[in-house]
């Protein structure tokens, strides 16, 4: 039962530090750059596992961020020379957010259009923890995912869209935002038109079909609210959530990170990422019940499937036979 999480807790494996949160609360800081201790064995996070396989839990929840789409290429938005804010140097923005700014992309919609090149759907490919999450739903222990991500990367993963809650939007659809006409488009019209996939088009822009207005996909931007499917199903979902899987977050962006705290006392949390989460100390931990690990998002899916025999399962959603 420790072969794999003794590869986990090495420091030259794939993780810092693999720890319960009743750690990092008897540690003197909460600082993002605190490095908790170790705990001495991982007979909890074992039985877990366990109880994952042997659907005690079967209403898993995820929620996702950003980390957990990084290895299928996708820029960030900050890194200097590479990132997408940086792509979008030619246009003078204000300021770099503006690309997401309602207001600003009414008047200049280019700058938005470019960036959107960048991360239209079908242009990358899902990585093994969104497969790893389909597994989960194929198993039918999968809730919900709730994803800040707009790159649509879990329905290409093959997860139904009623299983999905894309609280930032998606490029999924689209709407006129001319609100005397509001027509909804597709995807597949989106696509079809190549104006947001043509680099070499001077006017890169959608433009609606109906009444010539601006098309902007269903993203939120600064100024909108969430999506309304949001809000009609997290109380319901965090009330019957028996297992809480953050991935690939800084828990800093609210309301999202805020529905972490909603899940019942007595459901366990277990969160992976690349560092220690900004936002984790307002989510009020367990000692009891609640875990970190510290890493890269798909070592640790590959991980977790080998530890419920599920690798092989996985291995075929990555790579299906033809």
């Amino acid at each position: 039962m420790r072969k794999i999480f003794s590869r986990i807790l090495s420091p030259f494996k794939y993780l810092n530090c693999f720890h319960s949160i009743g750690s990092v609360r008897s540690s003197s800081s909460l600082s993002s750059s605190s490095s908790p201790e170790i705990p001495s064995n991982t007979d909890e996070i074992d039985t877990l596992i366990e109880n994952i396989k042997n659907r005690k839990f079967e209403n898993i929840i995820f929620m996702v961020g950003a980390g957990i789409s990084t290895s299928a290429g996708i820029p960030d938005f900050r890194s200097p020379d590479t990132g997408l804010f940086y792509q979008l140097k030619e246009y003078k923005l204000p300021y770099p957010e503006a690309v997401f700014d309602l207001s600003f992309f009414k008047s200049n919609p280019r700058p938005f259009f470019k960036l959107a090149r960048s991360l239209f759907p079908s242009s990358f490919d899902p990585t093994p923890c969104h497969y790893f999450m389909k597994l989960l739903h194929d198993k039918r222990l999968l809730l919900r995912c709730y994803t800040q991500n707009i790159d649509s990367l879990e329905r290409i993963a093959g997860i139904p869209g009623d299983k999905l809650v894309e609280a930032h939007g998606s490029f999924n659809t689209g709407h006129c935002i001319n609100r005397e006409c509001r027509k909804s488009f597709t995807l597949d019209w989106m696509k079809s038109d190549r104006i947001v996939l043509d680099p070499d088009r001077e006017d890169n822009v959608l433009h609606c079909d109906r009444c010539g207005s601006y098309v902007k996909p269903d993203i939120i931007f600064y100024g909108e609210s969430l999506p309304n499917r949001f809000y009609l199903l997290h109380e319901l979902d965090f009330i019957n959530c028996d297992l809480l899987i953050i991935l690939g977050t800084s828990l800093t962006v609210h309301p999202f990170a805020s529905l972490a705290r909603m899940v019942r006392p007595n459901v366990p949390r277990l969160i992976i990422n690349k560092t220690y989460p900004k936002g984790m100390r307002d989510i009020g931990f367990s000692k009891r019940k609640d875990f970190f690990i510290k890493s890269e998002t798909d070592p640790i899916c590959y991980e977790l499937a080998d530890k419920l025999d599920w690798r092989d399962d996985l291995e075929n959603l990555i790579h299906p036979t033809k």
